[in-house]
């Protein structure tokens, strides 16, 4: 099982000094990849731990792929319906091309009304929109001659299509990870459910003529006590998850790498 950290794109430890420094300890350590999160216009009612300071996502990972040279970087999860589909998808290849492939493309339809509000977006249409969007996507990555609104365009540079990771509740990630997807990235599911939930998504893909789907599951683990967060990971692993991914919030670089440390000394199967 692949293991993974989300490092603070919001918040004071945003800051540019101490996201290169955590993105290089993911690295450094021998983890597999980092990830960061997605918000854009948070309501001031809304903004404690971050004081409402956001990096955008597609922008710190270009810039952190100039910092990294092995470690996967994750979106989780781009939420599509904020954004417009071309200038996504030139975002998605630019990053693809700049790492030589090391994204890792965690995409939602989102849940923070407010949001949506801010950006002019319908809520109501965002299922919609994200099913649009990922059409979209997929053509871009499928050939180099693209038609949009009755215009051919080129869209270059082309690599290989990222990993699609879908984020959301079974009911609405599934078909679009049968139609879409590469996988499923759960967010705060306990381990006992997810093993027939996995069977299910299995079943779906397969049906689908599609390969197995990844499954990156986000929980929180308790790196202090070292045997119940192995303990806890292996769990997962055993219910099918094929990725961990931790998130926390630390106070800074130091803490940060703490539980860098902590999370590459797990004893489980990788």
């Amino acid at each position: 099982m692949r293991l993974g950290l989300y490092v603070r794109n919001m918040g004071p430890q945003s800051a540019p000094d101490t996201v290169v420094a955590c993105a290089r300890a993911v690295e450094e350590v021998g983890l597999d990849h980092l990830w960061v999160g997605d918000h854009i216009a948070i309501p001031p009612d809304d903004a404690e731990g971050s004081n409402g300071r956001y990096l955008d996502p597609l922008a710190t990972l270009a810039f952190l792929a100039g910092c990294t040279s092995r470690v996967q970087l994750g979106l989780g999860v781009l939420v599509l319906p904020y954004r417009p589909p071309l200038p996504t998808a030139k975002w998605i290849a630019t990053i693809q091309e700049l790492s030589r492939g090391r994204l890792l493309f965690g995409v939602g339809s989102g849940w923070m009304k407010p949001e949506f509000r801010a950006v002019g977006v319908d809520y109501t249409r965002r299922g919609k929109i994200t099913d649009a969007t990922l059409e979209f996507l997929q053509r871009c990555f499928t050939d180099d001659v693209v038609e949009e609104n009755g215009q051919p365009f080129l869209f270059r540079p082309r690599p290989p299509r990222p990993p699609i990771l879908v984020g959301g509740a079974p009911e609405y990630a599934f078909p679009r990870i049968v139609r879409f997807g590469d996988g499923w990235m759960p967010f705060g599911v306990e381990v006992d459910d997810l093993a027939p939930q996995i069977a299910e998504l299995r079943r779906q893909m397969r049906a689908a003529g599609k390969p197995d789907p990844e499954i990156v599951a986000v929980t929180r683990l308790d790196l202090d006590d070292p045997p119940a967060a192995s303990a806890r990971a292996n769990a997962f692993a055993a219910a099918g998850a094929t990725a961990l991914v931790h998130g926390w919030r630390y106070t800074g670089y130091d803490d940060f790498r703490v539980g860098a440390d902590a999370m590459a000394a797990l004893d489980i199967a990788r």
